[in-house]
């Protein structure tokens, strides 16, 4: 096994963007391919990071980018500046995804026509919209994401399968936003589960932030079972 990246530059609305697509030079044959879609910061080293795990697990993955190249945060008050941009333009975050997911399906390691998504946090609302505009991915991934639904309509039924890993203590997606999301993708006809971390909130994946009150922070197991969820996912929809 080598695990290799490569930086790639794609065009889209509002780019050029710039992402990192990570695969095991040792595969041979084309794989299912999976993109890695950010939290509100934007493409950094982290993604690249996660993008190189899932290359050693089998599967290709561009860790993509939304907000265009070179526009990027950091912890702080103004961290949120282009995912705003985004939330109020929910069609051009598709339209985004969608030209990530095709630059990914590009690559001449990657299966084309098997591919997923997985997103953190922003990343995490942004694949669910994935699965609600019918783009073509298998299967879905939310880790730690937002769940209202976009102002455009969801396709009838959604065809991705939909896996949804949840810190109950998430302030910013409470019970109500839960069971909201059950009700539509019940509604859209999706294949759906949902695991839901006790003692977790916000952020559970994400080292760089330290658990604490306000239901943020890392949670070690809610990481480790969440990733064994999501392999056995990725297993069952890409193979």
């Amino acid at each position: 096994m080598t695990i290799r990246r490569r930086t790639i530059v794609y065009d889209g609305p509002g780019g050029p963007f710039e992402g990192v697509f990570a695969w095991d030079d040792a595969a041979g044959a084309t794989r299912p391919g999976v993109l890695v879609v950010p939290n509100v910061l934007g493409q950094k080293e982290a993604d690249n990071a996660v993008a190189e795990r899932l290359a050693a697990a089998g599967w290709p993955a561009l860790a993509c980018d939304v907000y265009g190249q070179g526009k990027r945060t950091v912890r702080g008050p103004d961290q949120g500046r282009y995912m705003a941009e985004l939330n109020a333009d929910r069609a051009l975050l598709r339209d985004r995804l969608a030209a990530s997911l095709a630059a990914l399906a590009a690559q001449d390691e990657v299966a084309a026509d098997r591919c997923a998504a997985i997103g953190f946090c922003f990343g995490g609302k942004a694949v669910l919209d994935m699965a609600r505009a019918g783009l073509a991915v298998r299967g879905v991934v939310s880790l730690h994401g937002l769940f209202d639904p976009p102002p455009y309509a969801s396709v009838t039924p959604i065809a991705a399968k939909v896996l949804v890993c949840h810190g109950w203590d998430d302030p910013l997606a409470p019970p109500d936003a839960v069971t909201g999301l059950a009700a539509e993708l019940t509604a859209a006809g999706a294949d759906w589960q949902l695991l839901a971390h006790g003692h977790a909130g916000h952020a559970f994946t994400d080292r760089a932030v330290p658990k604490g009150d306000g239901g943020f922070g890392f949670d070690a197991n809610a990481d480790r079972r969440s990733h064994a969820a999501l392999i056995a996912f990725l297993e069952e929809v890409l193979g």
